[in-house]
């Protein structure tokens, strides 16, 4: 239905990207890519295609990183040969995917992966090769063409840039080497249907204007808003794995809110963007931070959790699930358990958050209330817990974004480092004061704010 009505309007976003016929071909002194900052496993897989009579390229993002020296995190590369050709060649060789049929050639831990040239899918064919939505998503994309038509099939000019590794030369279709020193992501051909083949799309423009600091591109960014729902139409798992790399790359600060501002977060986070509608100083606050901690400690190569992260997402979004269960009687306990274990249901149902990180998240939430109650040995208990540190990470965060707690991480900060009797005596103070905590703040604006500037 969206694709039929797509069809039937006007566009408003101005043409699309220009095609060439034949690609500028950048000879090796005009670029700095050069061979020794090439896995060399990548290297041996396209020599090794080229020697069997295939053509083959180093392709995307590993070309585009170079030139902006940046030093690709993979090597991918694109061949003639078909995957099964592919396989035949290479005895450590695993054929992976139906939508998009790929191959994995395995040198220990370093993974190659090695795509055949695609073709538009614009003559009859098996469905076995192309099938499509009712909205014109690709639910399978295996039609197979030349070096020419794959430049064509690529998503942005940026990731159409192709290297042989024999001659040194780029060859760019699509003005792919333009738009990097222009700083753009631009997409290849008309935008709608592009976002409309496959909306992951408008969420790798976001991690690449995020990654790159570049801009969109005026065509290629108008039509995200309006195509933002296409996104709930994408598997839940799928939508996990973007959400990994559009938020735990290092720039997850600076993709949010690239995120906010084009609308896309609702697909993904729906509670987290009705909480900013309900609350947005506190919210936007809480989640920011927990990025900018997160950004810090992947450039300091520290370890991170996604757990801590989808806690802060949601964390907001909790307070008043509670509220409404006590207001049906529901005693206060059961209600938060109730409304955490609902909320994190309901999320992944758009973002499939596997257990290995939903558990450590209930647990972290579950631990706030229990760090209020810290008479008798309650307090000593809690320390030697193996989700303390995370639980009390979680708690400075909330009060660094506003939530009042009565100074209760200042509390649990000195009392890690008391001794014995200095504990015992922080213990007894307590006495009958007021338990800390528990107050959040509820206010509720149900105006959107203004969205922030894009800083691509």
């Amino acid at each position: 239905m969206i694709r039929k009505l797509l069809q039937k309007m006007p566009s408003p976003f101005g043409l699309p990207q220009r095609r060439r016929t034949t690609p500028s071909v950048i000879p090796a002194s005009q670029h700095q890519v050069r061979r020794e900052r090439l896995s060399r496993h990548a290297v041996s897989v396209v020599e090794k295609l080229q020697q069997a009579g295939f053509e083959a390229f180093l392709v995307g993002g590993c070309v585009r990183d170079l030139m902006l020296d940046i030093t690709p995190k993979d090597f991918d590369v694109a061949t003639s040969a078909t995957p099964e050709q592919v396989r035949a060649t290479f005895r450590n060789a695993r054929l992976i995917g139906r939508r998009f049929k790929l191959v994995h050639v395995h040198f220990g831990r370093e993974i190659i992966e090695v795509a055949t040239f695609r073709a538009n899918h614009e003559t009859q064919v098996s469905e076995e090769q192309s099938r499509q939505s009712e909205s014109g998503r690709l639910l399978r994309d295996n039609v197979y063409g030349t070096f020419e038509q794959d430049a064509q099939r690529r998503d942005f000019t940026i990731n159409a840039l192709y290297f042989d590794v024999s001659t040194g030369q780029i060859h760019d279709f699509a003005h792919g080497v333009h738009d990097i020193r222009n700083r753009l992501i631009r997409l290849i051909g008309h935008p709608e249907q592009r976002y409309q083949e496959d909306p992951v799309r408008m969420l790798r423009a976001i991690r690449f204007a995020a990654k790159l600091d570049f801009e969109i591109e005026q065509h290629t960014a108008a039509p995200i808003e309006t195509l933002a729902p296409l996104l709930h139409d994408i598997p839940a798992a799928r939508l996990f794995d973007e959400s990994l790399k559009l938020l735990m790359s290092g720039q997850g600060k600076a993709t949010f809110d690239l995120l906010y501002q084009y609308d896309l977060l609702a697909p993904l986070f729906p509670d987290t963007d009705e909480a900013i509608l309900d609350n947005p100083e506190y919210t936007l606050r809480l989640v920011r931070k927990a990025l900018d901690n997160t950004d810090a400690r992947i450039a300091q190569d520290k370890p991170v959790t996604p757990a801590f992260l989808f806690a802060a997402f949601l964390w907001p979004a909790l307070p008043a699930r509670v509220a409404a269960l006590e207001e049906q009687g529901i005693p206060p306990i059961p209600a938060y358990q109730q409304a955490a274990h609902e909320l994190l249901a309901e999320q992944c149902l758009h973002t499939a958050i596997p257990k290995r990180f939903s558990i450590p998240m209930r647990e972290i939430w579950d631990m706030q209330p229990r760090l209020e109650r810290r008479s008798g040995r309650r307090a000593d208990q809690l320390l030697e817990h193996p989700r303390f540190r995370a639980a009390y990470d979680f708690l400075l965060l909330r009060e660094e974004a506003g939530e009042q707690t009565d100074g209760l991480g200042a509390w649990w900060t000195q009392y890690q480092d008391a001794n014995a009797d200095q504990r015992r005596q922080m213990i007894r103070e307590l006495g009958d004061a007021p338990k800390s905590g528990g107050k959040r703040n509820r206010s509720r604006s149900r105006r959107k704010p203004r969205k922030p500037q894009s800083n691509a």
